[in-house]
């Protein structure tokens, strides 16, 4: 697991971490190594307002504790980042329930269908009975792509027809679920651009069937994000969240950009935690989230 994590985070350690270790281990510390700290974290993006926090924090542990050997400066950045990915405990898909709802959220291009052909891939394998809802009523091609997900996950499928009504697919969902003893439902949703009004209604009415038809539900609205597109991901992040309650991040494609810093301003900025790793185009190719391996595979460490 922690392999996956560390080799998915390649371009990200190879292109600003690794320069990090060197910037923190170059003699003195001078004004000239707090701002090169500062540029190679925005390269990672980190944003501007997480990277000036990391920043500040560091200048004054340095200060507190005196540290000066490039071991020990690494070591403390090693520590800050972890604490800043750190939340409250929210709702677990691994609570006991008759019925445990999940929708998945997310821009079309983001790997969202592919992500939910992992989770059901994920879960199967620890040992609960899956089901997929095919919500995205507005492509044919985003049933069809989810049929195919679900036949690699040997896992069934809801769907209805094209430009059908996505609230009466998640109500249906629901009810198969119920019918047939399964325990996990995964609803795939419409992923139009964020500044589509009437998306956000769609979305906000399979939120509202969820609510009403099983208890507490939504249980989780994972959001994926499409980790290339680093700070513009954000902005699509506030959108989703404040239209249906956003929980909890995955995030795709890390392994393909050198943006893994995202993931520091993702927790800050928004609140939410990341709870997926997509680390590869496989279908066992995800990982949950772990904030030390993380941090580790950010360094190289084994």
């Amino acid at each position: 697991m922690f392999k996956s994590i560390r080799d998915s985070l390649k371009r990200t350690r190879q292109s600003v971490f690794g320069q990090i270790v060197g910037v923190l281990g170059m003699g003195e510390i001078t004004d000239e190594t707090w701002d090169d700290l500062e540029a190679l974290l925005i390269q990672a993006d980190m944003g501007v307002p997480t990277t000036l926090e990391l920043v500040d924090a560091m200048r004054e542990r340095v200060a507190k504790d005196g540290l000066y050997r490039a071991d020990q400066l690494v070591g403390a950045l090693k520590q800050e980042l972890r604490a800043m990915l750190t939340l409250p405990e929210s709702f677990s898909l691994e609570e006991k329930r008759l019925l445990t709802v999940v929708m998945v959220v997310g821009v079309n291009g983001s790997g969202k269908t592919t992500s939910i052909g992992k989770l059901a891939h994920h879960y199967q394998g620890q040992g609960k009975k899956v089901m997929l809802a095919a919500a995205d009523t507005f492509r044919a091609a985003a049933i069809d792509q989810l049929k195919i997900w679900g036949e690699r996950a040997d896992v069934p499928v809801i769907a209805g027809q094209p430009n059908g009504d996505p609230g009466a697919v998640a109500y249906d969902g629901i009810r198969a679920s119920r019918a047939r003893g399964y325990d996990l439902l995964l609803i795939d949703t419409a992923g139009r651009l964020h500044t589509k009004f009437n998306l956000m209604k769609e979305l906000e009415k399979v939120y509202s069937v969820c609510r009403k038809s099983v208890h507490q539900a939504p249980h989780e609205v994972l959001l994926v994000l499409d980790a290339p597109t680093g700070q513009n991901a954000l902005i699509q992040a506030q959108k989703f969240k404040e239209s249906v309650n956003v929980t909890g991040v995955l995030l795709t494609k890390l392994d393909s950009t050198a943006k893994g810093g995202m993931v520091f301003a993702i927790y800050r900025e928004l609140g939410l935690p990341v709870r997926f790793i997509g680390t590869g185009e496989k279908i066992e190719d995800l990982a949950p989230f772990d904030p030390d391996q993380f941090v580790e595979g950010l360094f190289g460490d084994e």
